[in-house]
């Protein structure tokens, strides 16, 4: 017996039928960028003819291999510059339109897809009744190399624009898979996350969603001049004079590409924590940096979720692996976010690995959102959360580190299982109240369910959901640690 087919605008796609869910994967939602197409903003894909298959996981976007083998749950996909595809979940029998959530992975730009298991969006589909799409976006070099002011008609921000891509395909097509191209929320973690403080800024997005869910990441971009100095650093490094006939980088592999990103980045950071290729400030794409252009009204009626775990920097600093001094750190973490010096709140902090995880925890992602959040409030409702939740004894999640949260989000706690933790009745519940809350603000702009009180986030209450074992409410947490940061970041 064949799959659901569903009839979008460029052919029929087959896909499967698996328990109360249809899935359809690989469907292409823009060209191949390869050949010309390369370093170019992406283009529509062709159509055609017959019903394709859409059983199987696209191929990935290059990235690094993934070393730990947790990424994939230990399968080796098909990495490809032929990247550009979409996964769908949808409940068998929707009957009405339905509310669309469309995830942008995360992955610091270089790594991840959407094919990741723990981003399965079964339970999103058959429990909370939502069309759940997931997208590959170009990673590193391809999709963030700031080429467009070196000519050559090549483009910047290119991952951005393969995101906003795959957003028009939603609303061109996602009503064949019946979704409602009108309520479509864009959330995303890390990367995925910064992605979307980019989207609520660039005009080229506006009106592709109604919604936002913000997972670790706020506004995060290179000045434009930056972003220069690194594509001229890459061209360097392939032998290419930025002087000169800069179309040369098309004729070199996307292996050699990889390879010379990866030679240039050490010699730039000399192997410290950085983000040679992210978002950069860019007059045909993203004109004005994020947070500054939602405090102008970028985003004005869409409603956001935000928040960050409780110690994220512990995924990136732990007491078995080797790192830098605490002044390397520091450093590293002043030319990410372009504060100038830190001395001053760094005083607030141990020299040691746990404190070079606690200040990358607040001001790189807490402060972050917290002022990317208040930017938002004059223009729409707006809702913070912490996550707390552990697993104690286990190695990496004895923490709520940097990413946990992503599996309690889809209800997918056998990827928790995967990294060797059991599963209790407590963990159950967190991801049951977690999902919910995201289901319904996909369904209605909040996320208030039955079983929670959720104010909004105000700069007098400050409430925020504390994420745990026992939810509660919490009103402006550490505040003085809150009011340090956020003087760092405005420059006070």
């Amino acid at each position: 017996m064949g799959g659901p087919i569903a009839v979008t605008s460029y052919g029929k796609l087959q896909g499967r039928e698996e328990g109360g869910v249809y899935v359809w994967r690989g469907i292409p939602f823009a060209a191949p960028p390869v050949g010309e197409l390369r370093f170019r903003a992406p283009q529509p894909p062709e159509a055609w003819s017959g019903i394709r298959d859409a059983s199987e996981f696209g191929p990935v976007c290059h990235q690094p291999a993934d070393t730990r083998g947790t990424r994939f749950g230990g399968i080796a996909p098909r990495h490809s510059e032929d990247c550009l595809y979409l996964n769908v979940w949808s409940p068998a029998a929707p009957g009405e339109a339905l509310p669309v959530m469309v995830w942008i992975h995360g992955g610091t730009f270089v790594t991840g897809a959407g094919s990741q298991p723990q981003f399965d969006g079964t339970s999103f589909a058959e429990q909370g009744k939502v069309v759940l799409v997931t997208v590959n976006y170009r990673l590193g070099p391809f999709g963030f190399l700031h080429l467009s002011s070196l000519g050559d008609g090549f483009a910047s921000n290119q991952g951005l624009l393969d995101q906003i891509a795959a957003l028009e395909w939603v609303k061109l097509n996602i009503s064949a898979f019946g979704g409602d191209p009108q309520r479509v929320t864009v959330f995303g973690e890390s990367a995925g996350s910064m992605s979307i403080a980019a989207l609520l800024a660039m005009p080229a997005a506006k009106g592709l969603f109604a919604g936002a869910i913000m997972q670790s990441g706020a506004a995060q971009t290179l000045p434009n001049q930056q972003g220069k100095d690194i594509a001229v650093a890459l061209l360097s490094e392939l032998g290419i004079s930025p002087d000169g006939d800069t179309s040369l980088i098309s004729s070199f592999s996307a292996e050699q590409i990889v390879e010379a990103a990866t030679r240039m980045t050490i010699k730039l950071t000399g192997g410290s924590l950085a983000m040679l290729f992210q978002p950069v400030i860019d007059e045909n794409t993203l004109p004005v940096e994020p947070a500054q252009a939602v405090a102008s009204g970028s985003a004005e009626g869409i409603p956001l979720l935000i928040g960050t775990n409780r110690d994220e920097g512990n995924l990136f600093f732990r007491g078995e692996m080797p790192g830098a001094d605490f002044e390397e750190s520091l450093k590293a973490l002043e030319q990410m976010m372009g504060t100038g010096s830190l001395a001053d709140i760094a005083g607030h902090y141990s020299s040691t690995w746990e404190g070079q995880a606690e200040i990358l925890t607040d001001l790189y992602f807490w402060g972050t959102s917290i002022f990317f959040a208040e930017s938002q409030l004059a223009y729409a409702p707006v809702w913070m959360y912490r996550f707390d939740g552990t697993v104690p004894g286990h190695p990496l999640l004895n923490k709520a580190v940097h990413g946990a949260e992503i599996a309690f989000a889809f209800n997918n706690l056998s990827h928790i299982s995967r990294l060797g933790a059991e599963i209790t009745p407590a963990m159950q519940k967190l991801s049951d109240s977690m999902h919910d809350a995201w289901i319904a603000f996909a369904h209605r702009g909040d996320p208030i369910t039955s079983e929670m009180l959720w104010p909004n986030y105000t700069l007098e209450e400050r409430a925020t959901l504390i994420f745990d074992e026992e939810m509660y409410v919490a009103h402006d947490p550490e505040s003085e640690k809150r009011k340090r940061i956020i003087s760092i970041l405005v420059g006070e």
